[in-house]
Formats: structure tokens, C-alpha cells, sequence
């Protein structure tokens, strides 16, 4: 493995842990009364920040100081920013801030460029500390201060929280199950959102009430003024570019270059569309996860089956587009126990085991280690020692459990999602539905179907939200990025997100994995152009990835990784 692909390992992982599979799948875990309808759409984004009062909030003054011992490379703050915008002089909220000074010298510097990792709920901080040294080029640190900063409501800003403690969370019996198999488990599973919806909203609701996305972009532009430029440069991932969206509908005037790689819809997150972008359709449902991990799974047995069993342990034991579907099915009756390194007995089930893989399809490097995992797992008598150590050498949210590692809470996930997205109110539906989008993609359907379920009984709106209509009104060349077999962001919602921004640029890299980053040097090079030059690439050009899974020895792939440092995230 090259460095590159490691450090994309570590960047795969902070994401995933609160977004995707983490944050989300754990989110679905969650509910609590019913939320009202979305706010109606909104036609002039300036009404609507002239009833926000963001004209006279204040800008905050940023004190940037040391971070602390291992961090000296870089800077920290925190802002002040108004909790509610139509009180601008009101309460406030704390956001955490940290950058990463450009490296070269100060007549080079073309400002600051925000970042977001993704989520909801993924750490600016986390990611721009961990990450912003290994995936930006030495050409653009040198012309850019990166900043990173986390949302309201999420980590160190001011934080949702679901329980008193993280004990409560991690040990709460209603977290437990990501989501139900079909029959008498899926009634439970609603009781048990629902319950654990209304503790959210009983511990923090204050900061739900605040955490829309809006008031995220809002926070943004503050920070953007902050700084002293005068328009954003901004890199937005997974959910980033729902933020990424959702500020330039706000703040068209003030989009500078804009690199939003791995795009969600923003009709279908808010639920603001038609068909499957519909609010009548769940949350789960609209943001197309399930097809996309099907899709992803599909290019993943191809290569390893191509790879054959030499450079793929899984596909010594047959084809892996048999092979795995019948373990899923037997871990729905016959789960796996295996111990982990605090003594406890833990069970891989049917969705441990589909979490995990969808987990772990977010970045090819890591697609060897998964082929080892349901390797163990597809054996005739499953050895609960080697299926431990395969899981211990995933970068899911199963494997930090396996090493050790910590777990981040579910609120931050929630935080904005619940009061951006349309709840379908269809819950008693919810059981028909899911079985019928399983069908088109199986396992994964399921798996990602009930992750909007706690928004169907989320009483906690934000009056600030914005929710459409998305179509924009800048005229800023802004960098669109796509992978063509990406599990969370599906490819095929690439080309309408594009075709929201009148003059986007469409960049795709034929490859696997959620988001570009560190996939292609192509496209490290077509980023860097843009952002260092104003030069965005052609529309419609496209980058072949660095590295195909599975054509190099899987003993030489496992010799070369390294011992990777605990995480760091794409929504």
C-alpha cells in the first residue's frame, strides 16, 4: 500500500464513523413525536436572510492561539456566533476552529480555505488536524491558510448530546440494532427510535432547535468575514456539499472556488422533489445509499473474483456474488461470537456484518482486508479468532470497537439532519417500503432504508432552515467531483447536483470509493489548477484512478500497509 492509500485509510475512517455508516446507521437507531412540515421554499435567499438579522450580527474576533503539544504546525480559535440569527445580539454560540498557516511566503497567500468533512457531524477540526498535511498539495498549502471548524451542535461547538454521559449512549439498549429484520423485530425497532429520539430532544434541545444546516452556512460566512476575504473558497465532501449548496443559495454573491466532491442531492436530503426525491418517501429511501453500496458491492466481487485467490482470500471460496449474500443470510440465524479486547462477547450478525462491508466499500485500499473478513466469516464452521482478527483490520466502525478505539456520539449526526429533512409520515408504511427497496438492492436497502426513521418523530424544528428551491443563482465556476461507483453519494446524482450551478465544472474519476480523495493524482492536479489558478477543468472531463483493487498480491498489499494513527473523516 502507498502512502497515498494509506492516509486515505485514515481519512476514510473519521467520515465514516460520523457520518455514513456511523453516524447514520447509528442515527437510525433514534426518534420522538413528528415533526412539522418543512419550511416552506424559499425564492429570495436575501429575505431570507433579512428575516435571519444576519445583517447585524456581529463578526467575530478571532484570537488564534497554539493547539497543544503534537499540533504545532498549527492554530486554534473559538467564535462567538449568534445561537439564533433572528437575535443576532442574543445568546451565543461556540464553534471550534482550527487552521493549518499557508506555508509560503505572505506575498503568495490567496486566503483561507474553509473545509468541510462531511456528516452530518463530521469534525472540522478533526479532519484539518489529521488530514489537511497529507491530501492538499504542497503547491496549494503554500497559497492557502486551511481552516476547519466544527458545526454548531457537533464536537467541540457547543454539542448535541442524546444522553447524560457517554456511557449512558454506549451502553443504552436502544442503540443497539442499526436496523431490524424483517417481521415482529421491526415493531420494536420503531418503539425503540422513537424512545431514543425523545431523549435526544429532552438532553440538548436548544442546540437541535439551532443546528440547521442554514445557520451552519450563516456561521460560515461570519467566519468567512472573520478572515478577511471577501469571497469563500470552500472544499466541501459528502455532506459538505449539502453546506456547500445550500451557502451559495444564501450567499450567491460571496462563492468563490468551490470543490464539492461527492454530492448529495439536496431536493432529495431535504425532501423537497418528486418520485424517489419526495417527502413521502423515507429519508432512508431518498438518499439513494442503498443502490449506490449494491452498485459499489457488485464492482467489488467483479475485481475480486477477477482478482482471483491469489490477490482475493474471499474468492478462494467461490464466487463472491454467491458466496457473500449466503453468509448474510446465515448470520440472520447463526451469528458469529467472538471476544473483544475488554472481555466482552460480541456477536456479528446479519447487520454487523452488513454495516461492516458497507463501512469498509468507501475506500478500495481497504477492500482487501474486507475480502479477508467475509472470508472468515463465509467459512464452514466460522473461527471466532480469525474472524476477530480480520475485523480488527477493518476501518469500520465494528473495527475501532475491535481495537479498542473510541465511539463519537449520534447527536452530532442529528443535529442538523432532523430539522433539514421532510419526515415522510409513513411510519407504519415503513416495514413495506424498506422491503420493496431491499429488493432492488439487497441487504444494503435494508441496512440504509431505516437510517431517517428518528426524523419521522422529531418535534424540534429550526425556523431558519433552508429548504429549497435549489437551483442556483451564482455564477462561480465551481468544481463538481464524482466517483462513478461511490456507496454513499451515488454517481448518478453527480451530473443534476452539476446542473444545479450555471457555470459548474464535472469531474469524474472512473473509480470505487466515497470521494476522490487521494484516489487520483489527475485529480490532486485538476483541484490544485482550480483552486491555485481559477482554471477548472472542461465539464465532463474525467481521471482514471491510481491503483485497481485486487491486482497486486494480497500478502504484498498487507506487507506494505502501515500502523495507521485512530481516524479521520468523508461524510
Amino acid at each position: 500500500m502507498n502512502r497515498a492509500q494509506a492516509s486515505r485509510r485514515r481519512l476514510v475512517e473519521l467520515g465514516r464513523r460520523r457520518y455514513g455508516p456511523a453516524a447514520l446507521c447509528t442515527a437510525a437507531a433514534l426518534a420522538a413525536a413528528v415533526l412539522a412540515a418543512p419550511a416552506a421554499a424559499q425564492d429570495a435567499p436575501g429575505a431570507a436572510l433579512e428575516r435571519a438579522g444576519h445583517g447585524a450580527a456581529p463578526v467575530p474576533t478571532l484570537d488564534w492561539g497554539p493547539c497543544g503539544p503534537q499540533l504545532e504546525a498549527f492554530l486554534c480559535a473559538t467564535a462567538a456566533v449568534p445561537t439564533d440569527y433572528d437575535d443576532p445580539y442574543g445568546p451565543k454560540t461556540t464553534l471550534a476552529l482550527t487552521k493549518l498557516p499557508a506555508s509560503g511566503a505572505p506575498q503568495q497567500r490567496l486566503g483561507t480555505m474553509f473545509v468541510n468533512p462531511g456528516g452530518p457531524g463530521g469534525s472540522g477540526v478533526d479532519f484539518v488536524q489529521l488530514a489537511a498535511q497529507l491530501i492538499y498539495t504542497p503547491e496549494l498549502r503554500q497559497r492557502y491558510d486551511v481552516l476547519g471548524f466544527d458545526p454548531r451542535g457537533v464536537a467541540q461547538s457547543d454539542p448535541a448530546t442524546c444522553f447524560a454521559t457517554e456511557n449512558e449512549e454506549l451502553t443504552s439498549p436502544l442503540l443497539q440494532t442499526s436496523y431490524p429484520l424483517p417481521g415482529p423485530a421491526e415493531k420494536q425497532y420503531i418503539s425503540d427510535v422513537r424512545r431514543a429520539a425523545q431523549l435526544c430532544q429532552a438532553q440538548s434541545p436548544e442546540r437541535f432547535s439551532h443546528a440547521s444546516t442554514a445557520n451552519v452556512a450563516r456561521d460560515m460566512d461570519l467566519l468567512r468575514r472573520a478572515v478577511g476575504d471577501e469571497r469563500l473558497t470552500y472544499t466541501g465532501y459528502s455532506y459538505g456539499t449539502f453546506l456547500g449548496a445550500t451557502y451559495a443559495r444564501l450567499f450567491p454573491d460571496r462563492v468563490g472556488r468551490f470543490v464539492l466532491d461527492g454530492t448529495v442531492d439536496p431536493v432529495a436530503w431535504s425532501g423537497t422533489g418528486r418520485g424517489d426525491a419526495a417527502p413521502t418517501t423515507p429519508l432512508g429511501i431518498r438518499v439513494r445509499q442503498g443502490v449506490g453500496a449494491s452498485r459499489t458491492f457488485a464492482e467489488f466481487a467483479r475485481l475480486c473474483r477477477d482478482g482471483g485467490p491469489q490477490n482475493c482470500s474471499l474468492a478462494g471460496l467461490g464466487d463472491p456474488a454467491v458466496v457473500v449474500p449466503a453468509t448474510f443470510d446465515r448470520l440472520a440465524h447463526e451469528p458469529v461470537q467472538i471476544t473483544l479486547p475488554d472481555g466482552e462477547v460480541f456477536e456479528i450478525t446479519q447487520q454487523v456484518a452488513v454495516d461492516a462491508t458497507f463501512s469498509a466499500l468507501y475506500s478500495p485500499s481497504e477492500w482487501p482486508d474486507l475480502a479477508d473478513f467475509l472470508a472468515a466469516l463465509a467459512a464452514p464452521v466460522p473461527s471466532p479468532a480469525a474472524v476477530a482478527a480480520a475485523v480488527a483490520r477493518t476501518r469500520s466502525p465494528l473495527g475501532a470497537r475491535a481495537r479498542g478505539e473510541d465511539y463519537p456520539s449520534i447527536g452530532g449526526a442529528l443535529a442538523s439532519l432532523c430539522v433539514d429533512t421532510a419526515p415522510s409520515r409513513r411510519v407504519s408504511e415503513y416495514p413495506a417500503l424498506i422491503a420493496a427497496y431491499d429488493a432492488k438492492a439487497p441487504y444494503f436497502g435494508r441496512a440504509r432504508g431505516w437510517v431517517g426513521l428518528p426524523c419521522e418523530f422529531w418535534h424540534l424544528r429550526d425556523g431558519d432552515a433552508f429548504h429549497g428551491p435549489w437551483q442556483q443563482r451564482t455564477r462561480a465556476p465551481v468544481l463538481v467531483i464524482g466517483t462513478r461507483f461511490d456507496p454513499a453519494t451515488p454517481y448518478s446524482q453527480t451530473r443534476p447536483y452539476a446542473n444545479l450551478f450555471p457555470a459548474s465544472r464535472l469531474l469524474t474519476l472512473e473509480g470505487w470509493g466515497h470521494t476522490a480523495i487521494l484516489q487520483s493524482a489527475c485529480v490532486d492536479a485538476a483541484i490544485t489548477r482550480y483552486l491555485v489558478a481559477g482554471s477548472p477543468p472542461r465539464d465532463g472531463a474525467a481521471c482514471a484512478p491510481d491503483s485497481v483493487p485486487f491486482t497486486a498480491p494480497a500478502a504484498a498489499l498487507a506487507s506494505r500497509r502501515p500502523e495507521l494513527p485512530p481516524e479521520v473523516p468523508l461524510g
